[in-house]
């Protein structure tokens, strides 16, 4: 079937769309130091994530350190933070789901329309996480970029797109590509076989004029002879 290849190949793209999606929720090169102007120190390199700060240097080892509080954080970095959790949740379901609509599934219905059902909530679920990796790497991006050509930033503060932000881009295009084929394989299942509920069947009544209780056929009745 053509189907199953559209199932495989979204399958495939959702593994690679989770690897990216928490590779950027753990990456902390979200905004990295930029070297404008009279800051040119480049024996230091700044990087912020939203975990945690590092700090680079040329001649010693990456120093990173976790953000102390909670609270004290921008609601920015907490949203982005909670979005980007709650797409890794949600590819982490889809797969799964995805993974049982390619075998036989006994559940309201026949095995293909099933089947068909999981497939499309897969392919919800990973255009969904696309999306929540999307926004909260874009608007990243957007305030680095902002900030960066503010003259009353401090050229000190200014920072640059990391790789963090990349990586996240490809991930949310690799997730919305896996979830479109999913949900494509799921329109043409629906397709090929018809109106998604069948009209039902006839049935013999219950107990018909000549039945017993509970629907049982009647004994037969011997023919009665006289003799008088």
């Amino acid at each position: 079937m053509a189907v199953y290849p559209l199932q495989v190949a979204g399958l495939a793209l959702g593994v690679l769309g989770l690897a990216g999606a928490l590779a950027t929720t753990l990456l902390p090169q979200w905004r990295v130091s930029a070297f404008v102007g009279s800051n040119i120190v480049v024996l230091e390199r700044i990087w912020e994530g939203l975990w945690m700060s590092c700090v680079r240097q040329a001649w010693a080892t990456l120093q990173c350190k976790p953000y102390s509080s909670l609270l004290a954080l921008p609601p920015v970095l907490e949203a982005a933070r909670a979005l980007t959790c709650t797409a890794v949740a949600l590819a982490l379901v889809a797969l799964p789901v995805g993974a049982c609509g390619l075998r036989q599934v006994r559940c309201a219905g026949s095995g293909p329309r099933a089947r068909a059902c999981l497939a499309g909530a897969a392919g919800a679920l990973l255009l969904l996480a696309g999306l929540l990796v999307l926004v909260p790497v874009s608007w990243t991006a957007h305030r680095v970029i902002r900030d960066f050509h503010d003259p009353a930033v401090h050229v000190g503060r200014k920072r640059e797109l990391g790789a963090a932000l990349f990586v996240g881009w490809a991930s949310a295009a690799v997730l919305l590509a896996g979830g479109g084929l999913l949900c494509g394989s799921c329109c043409c299942s629906w397709r090929k076989r018809g109106p998604p509920c069948p009209a039902p069947r006839d049935r013999p009544p219950r107990g018909g004029p000549h039945g017993g209780p509970h629907g049982a056929p009647a004994a037969p009745q011997k023919p009665f002879t006289s003799y008088v």
